[in-house]
Formats: structure tokens, C-alpha cells, sequence
């Protein structure tokens, strides 16, 4: 029995072991992933902080804020209604000078965007503008001539 020698057939391991070191992370992974832990932390741990804080902010400053509440609700309100309005107003400034600039260009030949559709829509209000001339003209007879048959005396 001293004279075996160890064969040369390469050994099995257990599968089990096989797939967990063919699955093993390699070191940039493994790198990855405890960046992924710590940043994960770091940004709970801020949430928590931030819940925190809004919480005993809201329960200190409750009481200053109910009871200043008649001067900041109309302070709020006109502040609104004047931001609102002002940027209102610019808005239809830009519109009414970007009307303007179109026009201008409209009406001096260069051919703004749109400038075919506007000319597009203006011959099909002037064609049946003609048309409804020349049917009125056309059968307006005929609605005088109705007319005196229904009134004689007309």
C-alpha cells in the first residue's frame, strides 16, 4: 500500500463550490459595490437629518407662525398677485413686439414664417367673399321677385 501513488486525474470539487468561486466578484466590483454601500449610508443618514430638522422646525416655529399669520397670508397674497402681473405684462410685451417684428417683415416682402399660410387663408376669405357677391347677385332677383308675389302692393 506504500507503493500507491497519488493518480493523475485531475480532482472534482463539489459543485457548490465550484459555482461560488465562478461567481466570486473580482476586486473592482467588489470596489463598486462598497461604493454603493457607503453612498447609500451616507444619503440615509442626511434623509434622516433632513426629517429631523423639518420636523423640530415645524414644532418650534408652529406657535411664531399661527400667530403672524393676519400679516403674512395678505403679504403672500399681494406679493403673488404683483409677481403674477408682472410677468404677465412681460410676456405680452414679447408677444406684441414679436407681432410687430413679423408684421413689419410681412409687409416689407421678407417673407417672415407663416407668411404663406397668412397669404393662403387671405385668397380663400377674398374667393368667397366673391362667391357670396355673385351668388347674392345672382339670385337676388330671383328673392325680389318673391317678394312682390308675396306683396303686390310692395
Amino acid at each position: 500500500m506504500a507503493d500507491r501513488h497519488p493518480s493523475s486525474a485531475p480532482t472534482q470539487r463539489p459543485t457548490f463550490l465550484r459555482k461560488i468561486q465562478d461567481n466570486a466578484p473580482n476586486s473592482t466590483q467588489l470596489v463598486g459595490f462598497l461604493t454603493l454601500l457607503i453612498s447609500c449610508s451616507v444619503l440615509l443618514i442626511l434623509t434622516g437629518l433632513t426629517v429631523t430638522a423639518t420636523a423640530l422646525a415645524v414644532v418650534f416655529f408652529a406657535p411664531l407662525i399661527l400667530l403672524s399669520s393676519p400679516i403674512w397670508l395678505p403679504l403672500a397674497t399681494f406679493l403673488f398677485l404683483s409677481t403674477a402681473a408682472f410677468l404677465s405684462m412681460c410676456g405680452f410685451g414679447v408677444a406684441v413686439v414679436a407681432a410687430l417684428s413679423w408684421m413689419y417683415r410681412y409687409f416689407h416682402g421678407m417673407n417672415p414664417p407663416g407668411s404663406d399660410r397668412f397669404d393662403y387663408a387671405r385668397s380663400r376669405i377674398y374667393d368667397t367673399a366673391s362667391h357670396v357677391k355673385d351668388y347674392a347677385s345672382q339670385y337676388g332677383g330671383y328673392l325680389q321677385s318673391k317678394v312682390k308675389d308675396a306683396a303686390p302692393g310692395a
